[in-house]
C-alpha cells in the first residue's frame, strides 16, 4: 500500500474541496492524512471541517497585513531572507509595463504573509499541500520554499475552467459569459504564474442553451470534488512525473514546457 501521504491544506472560504479530500482519505481512497489547514481569512467556514476532526487549524491574515503596508510601509518588515529584486525577476503575474510600485507592494506584502504561513506550517511536516479554493496568489518566495527540489513539485491547485483558457478569479463565469460550449476544472502544480503550472487532470462537462452560471458552477463543482482527490490519489501512488519539454515552432520560435506524466498503475 505504501507510505501514508502528509497533506496539509489552505483554504479562503467554504472548504468544499478540502471535504472532498478528507473523505477519499477517511474512505481510504487516498492513502492519506490531512495534517494542518491553514487559511489568509479568519472567518474561513471551511476552518471548522478541519477542527471538527481534530485537525490542527490556524490562519494568516492577509488583509490586515495588506492594510498595514497601505497605511505606513516602514511597518511591514520583510523577512530576512527576502530579496526583492530576485522576486520580482521570477514573478510572471506582472507584464513588464506593470506599475513598478504596484509590483513591489505585493511582493513585500505576500513575501510578509507567506513567511508566516511558513511559520505556521512548519509545525506540520508535510509532502503535499493542496490549495483548497486558497485565493490568493503564491510568490516565487513561498514556492521555492516549499518545492526544495524544482523537478519534485508538492504544491497543488484546482480551477473552475479547463486551462489555459479563463485562468483567474472567475473562471466558471468567465466561461459563461465567452459562450463556451464545454466548461470544466482543472487540478494543475502551482508555478510563478497565474494558474499557469503543469497540468494533471481535467474534467470536462457540456453547457446546454438554458444553462446559467449558477448552474454551470453546479456542474463543475460536482467534477472538482471528484477530479481534486483523484489526482491526489496519483500524488501518493507516486505516478505523477514532470518533465521538460521543448517544441520548435513553424517561426522558428522555441517553446519550452513542463508537463505531468502519469505513469502507469504498479498493479498492472
Amino acid at each position: 500500500m505504501g507510505r501514508t501521504i502528509r497533506i496539509g491544506a489552505l483554504i479562503s472560504g467554504t472548504g468544499t474541496n478540502l471535504q472532498a479530500i478528507i473523505d477519499s482519505c477517511e474512505s481510504g481512497k487516498i492513502n492519506g492524512k490531512i495534517v494542518f489547514v491553514g487559511s489568509d481569512t479568519p472567518n474561513a467556514r471551511g476552518l471548522e471541517k478541519g477542527t471538527r476532526l481534530g485537525i490542527p487549524a490556524f490562519v494568516v491574515n492577509y488583509g490586515s497585513i495588506i492594510r498595514d503596508f497601505k497605511k505606513n510601509p516602514a511597518t511591514v518588515v520583510p523577512p530576512d531572507d527576502f530579496d526583492l529584486n530576485d522576486l520580482i525577476s521570477k514573478q510572471t503575474l506582472f507584464t513588464a509595463h506593470a506599475d513598478p510600485e504596484t509590483v513591489k507592494a505585493f511582493i513585500i506584502t505576500r513575501a510578509v504573509a507567506e513567511a508566516k504561513l511558513i511559520d505556521e506550517m512548519r509545525h506540520y511536516p508535510f509532502d503535499l499541500l493542496v490549495l483548497a479554493g486558497y485565493m490568493r496568489n503564491l510568490s516565487p518566495y513561498f514556492i521555492e520554499r516549499v518545492n526544495t527540489d524544482p523537478d519534485i513539485p508538492r504544491i497543488m491547485n484546482i480551477h473552475p475552467a479547463l486551462l489555459p483558457a479563463f485562468p483567474g478569479v472567475d473562471g466558471y463565469g468567465d466561461t459563461f459569459r465567452y459562450g463556451c460550449k464545454i466548461g470544466g476544472c482543472t487540478v494543475h502544480f502551482v508555478d510563478y504564474g497565474e494558474d499557469s503550472g503543469p497540468i494533471i487532470g481535467q474534467k470536462a462537462y457540456e453547457i446546454l442553451e438554458d444553462d446559467t452560471i449558477d448552474s454551470i458552477r453546479a456542474k463543475g463543482l460536482k467534477l472538482e470534488w471528484a477530479l481534486y482527490p483523484e489526482c491526489v490519489k496519483l500524488f501518493a501512488q507516486g505516478r505523477l512525473k514532470t518533465v521538460h519539454r521543448s517544441y520548435e515552432l513553424k517561426d522558428g520560435r522555441k517553446m519550452r514546457r513542463t508537463v505531468v506524466k502519469i505513469l502507469p498503475s504498479p498493479e498492472y
